[in-house]
């Protein structure tokens, strides 16, 4: 059986690194870095945070955002 959230418990995401940073300026490249993505194709899971947030709102066009269950 499934094990049911808590209200406390964030949710999980998987950040998926899609277009290649050659040619990005470096804000871009930084907050990639910040997110744990290190090259192409990499992928990465971090709790669903407002901080998180902002850093896939300032680079939509590199990655792909899924929800992960758990």
């Amino acid at each position: 059986m499934a094990r049911k959230k808590s209200a406390g418990e964030p949710r999980k995401i998987e950040i998926r690194q899609v277009r290649s940073v050659s040619g990005r300026p470096e804000p871009q490249r930084r907050t990639l870095r910040a997110l744990g993505l290190t090259r192409n194709q990499t992928s990465v899971i971090h709790d669903d945070t407002p901080a998180i947030r902002g850093m896939i709102k300032q680079i939509p066009h590199l990655i792909a955002v899924r929800e992960v269950e758990e």
